[in-house]
Formats: structure tokens, sequence, C-alpha cells
């Protein structure tokens, strides 16, 4: 996993993220690790949350206004 330090300045709820082709597991600050997947969010919130991941900026907000489902 790729470590997840907002740019924003702000503290963020993630620590680690790793993305894969279909999908992007991310890290929680208590340790819970969350697959978001095409399948279970679909491909268009995917890919947002992987630029937002690899930017290490809204990753948090992101989420949290978007609520996209986690496959596991």
């Amino acid at each position: 996993m790729s470590l997840y330090s907002s740019k924003s300045g702000k503290k963020s709820g993630f620590t680690a993220y790793h993305p894969g082709t279909d999908f992007i597991a991310v890290q929680f600050n208590g340790k819970e690790v969350y697959t978001y997947t095409y399948r279970s969010a679909g491909r268009a919130a995917i890919e947002t949350i992987k630029k937002l991941a690899s930017a290490q900026k809204g990753l948090s907000t992101y989420i949290a206004q978007h609520n996209p489902a986690f496959e596991e």
C-alpha cells in the first residue's frame, strides 16, 4: 500500500491506499481496509477515488460526501 498524507494540510481519515485495475483499497486511521470496486461503486467513482488518492488531496471529503459502496 502507498502512504496517504493529505496535501491540503487537514487531517485525513486515511493512512494508505492501493489502486488496482478495477478497484482501490483504502486504509482508514483505525486500520480497517475497505475495497471499493467497479462492481460495488461504479467505474466513475473508482477512477475519481484513484485520482484523489494519487493527488493526495480530497479523498476523505469525496468518500464522506458520496458514500460509495464498498466490496469488503
